[in-house]
């Protein structure tokens, strides 16, 4: 590999930066100056220091966000901040992004990594990726829109498919989807005549959201989430 991918990809620099710094002397491998930044690189052996910084070589990075209110999932908006604003520029560098969508209001937990063909494998409807939320509504439900609810309600000409819904008081309780459509779940209490007033993903296929982050926190996942992820 090029010396300046294997910096770009890490988020460390910019092909162009990392060009300016070789001539500067500003770069090692194994301990020796490299002046050529296009020069050969083995990332998995090579031990490569950019400013005095050792770099580590990730392809792909995997975090586990609890998404706060007012932020909005996606890279840019024009309007409002983006989840991947609360992330290190340099994380940003290696093309972040959210796997999957929660609602500006919506809270909890997110998927944010640079892995595109999981991220496509994980959001594909045939996955049916169970996803559970916590809820509050307006209203108390009651058994009969349980029942309704589970079996599936039409939401503007669309059908949801079955879900399970476990209510810890009239008002409150947990819903687990295969699926996720725009405002679904909003959509779903609207169609049983109740409205949503808090919503907090709380899993995500095998990820559980961490109680030790708070609100905007994150942190790496482990390799048994990654490969419970990746095999799922």
């Amino acid at each position: 590999m090029r010396l300046d991918k294997m910096l770009s990809e890490c988020g460390i620099a910019s092909r162009k930066e990392s060009a300016r710094a070789a001539r500067a002397g500003q770069i090692t491998v194994n301990g020796m100056p490299v002046r050529n930044a296009d020069a050969k690189v083995d990332p998995e052996r090579d031990a490569v220091i950019f400013c005095g910084r050792p770099v580590q070589y990730r392809k792909y990075v995997y975090f586990l966000l609890n998404k706060p209110d007012g932020y909005v999932s996606a890279t840019e908006d024009g309007k409002d901040p983006v989840v991947t604003e609360l992330f290190p520029e340099e994380y940003r560098k290696m093309g972040i992004f959210p796997c999957g969508r929660l609602d500006k209001h919506t809270l909890g937990l997110m998927l944010i990594t640079n892995d595109g063909a999981l991220s496509h494998r994980l959001l594909a409807p045939k996955s049916h990726v169970a996803k559970s939320y916590r809820f509050c509504v307006k209203f108390p439900i009651s058994e009969e829109d349980v029942k309704e609810l589970e079996s599936g309600v039409d939401i503007g000409g669309y059908l949801t498919k079955p879900c399970q819904v476990r209510l810890d008081e009239e008002k409150s309780g947990v819903i687990t989807i295969i699926e996720g459509k725009y405002h679904q779940i909003k959509l779903m209490m609207e169609a049983v005549h109740n409205q949503i007033t808090y919503l907090e993903r709380i899993s995500f296929g095998p990820l559980i959201l961490d109680e030790s982050l708070s609100r905007g926190e994150w942190r790496e996942l482990s390799k048994e989430e990654i490969q419970a992820l990746q095999e799922h």
